[in-house]
């Protein structure tokens, strides 16, 4: 084989390979074997059929060109690594010259990796919002707390909004009742609006034991959009009473003894909580400060490729929550103006790879076996299932080379992270503390499905 290169642009190439017949024979034994054990001939076993008789009844040609395509693929991949050619997405591949007995001449266009030229990224300096606890926080906790541990009592007065009350409904259209339009015994909190239109403004001020009629159109149902009067009675009205805010509340609701104890460790957990969003947020920053900082041409045929990616990804959670593309739009959305910002997204996610990767590059990062086994870990919880069943998926897919490049990518965005400048808004300096390899949350930000191949 012999082959050269030729840079089309800073993105892409051209490969041109040419291969002697004799290299191609042992891809033309093998479309021989194949297709003999596809054909029925008389007087042959399957698979035994002669070349010279597949020639007569399949044809010459037919042999060849199946030779052909099972050569390419081998020759292009020889080619790339002897140039070591780093393609990104599938070639375009055209066979220039072949004839039987003759060499096999083709070219493949592909998209490279280009070249990237890194910043220093030991000056960056990114700004993150200040850690701040306030006191309205930890009451908002508290209050949330002595929500979970209320009782609720009863009480001989009229329904109020928020009350708890147990209810019988009875829906009738045109004299008749409404199938499924009733009920008793319904445990309903008053203020809720989850039932029936117009439930709440007739409950407020009814007694225990009154009943009252009202008219209502209901939303939803066999019956939707056509006028019904319900009948509501009241068995019971009970309201909400609140805990205490004090040493009881926090023994009740904690391992505490004392509420300060309690507000204290809420304080904490709060703090711990924004520290790993302060650690997020500098993330994200310091990756657009590189994506800000660094020219990288993009290959136009990737970014193309994880447009539609992303488009078709959003089409199918639309689809699983039962939502068209025009319904998620809205009367005002624009297709034009969606279409061009996925584009921007994919753009900016195709160029943080690339950027990361030449990071990863410069810094020789490397992943290991438990790097790689923690990330289908995280993964598998994130996507509900097992570990092993995640694993089956990637292998199945052929995505272990992948997974481990977005690990990879993200132990360099973490390098730099650990390099960069980090102040609050106040001007202070932040520290990360325990900041890992594979920062925590969602995926590396801008993150493209890989391209390589």
């Amino acid at each position: 084989m012999k082959s050269t290169v030729e840079s089309l642009s800073p993105t892409r190439v051209r490969l041109a390979v040419e291969v002697s017949f004799d290299e191609i024979k042992p891809s033309l034994d093998k479309a021989y074997r194949a297709i003999a054990g596809q054909v029925r001939v008389p007087g042959f076993r399957p698979g035994k059929v002669p070349a010279r008789i597949i020639d007569q009844r399949v044809g010459r040609a037919a042999v060849l060109e199946e030779a052909v395509n099972d050569a390419i693929p081998q020759q292009y991949a020889a080619a790339v690594l002897e140039h070591d050619v780093k393609v990104l997405g599938q070639p375009s591949v055209d066979v220039t010259e072949f004839a039987d007995g003759q060499e096999l001449k083709f070219t493949a266009e592909v998209d490279v990796r280009p070249d990237v030229t890194l910043v220093p990224y030991d000056g960056l300096t990114v700004t993150v919002d200040d850690l701040e606890v306030a006191d309205a926080e930890v009451d908002e906790q508290i209050d949330g707390l002595r929500e979970r541990f209320a009782v609720l009592k009863g009480v001989d007065r009229g329904v109020e909004l928020g009350d708890y009350v147990s209810i019988d409904l009875k829906a009738m259209l045109g004299g008749e009742e409404v199938e499924d339009g009733s009920t008793t015994g319904l445990s309903y909190e008053v203020g809720s609006g989850n039932v029936v239109p117009g439930l709440d403004d007739a409950l407020v001020g009814m007694a225990k034991g009154e009943v009252k009629t009202f008219p209502a159109v209901p939303a939803g149902g066999e019956h939707a959009g056509e006028p019904v009067e319900v009948t509501v009675t009241v068995r019971s009205v009970k309201e909400k009473e609140l805990p205490e805010v004090d040493d009881d509340l926090a023994q009740t609701t904690s391992e505490y003894d004392t509420l300060a104890e309690l507000h204290a460790d809420i304080r904490e957990r709060l703090t711990r909580i924004k520290r790993n969003k302060q650690g997020l947020e500098a993330r994200d920053k310091v990756l657009e400060a590189l994506l800000a900082a660094i020219e990288v041409p993009l290959p136009e045929s990737v970014v193309r490729t994880e447009t539609e990616y992303r488009k078709q990804a959003m089409e199918q959670q639309l689809a699983n929550a039962g939502l068209s593309m025009e319904a998620y739009l809205g009367p005002e959305g624009s297709p034009d103006a969606f279409d061009a910002e996925l584009k921007t997204t994919a753009e900016n996610a195709v160029k943080a790879q690339l950027i990361l990767d030449a990071v990863a590059d410069k810094e020789q990062v490397a992943v290991s076996d438990m790097e790689l086994t923690e990330e289908v870990v995280r993964r598998a919880q994130r996507a509900n299932v097992t570990a092993d069943e995640y694993v089956q998926q990637v292998v199945q897919s052929g995505q272990i080379p992948a997974l481990a490049a977005d690990v990879r990518r993200g132990k360099a965005l973490v390098l730099v992270l650990r390099q960069a400048s980090i102040v609050d808004a106040s001007g202070n300096p932040v520290e990360l503390e325990g900041l890992k390899e594979a920062p925590e949350g969602a995926e590396t930000p801008g993150e493209a499905h890989d391209h390589d191949h």
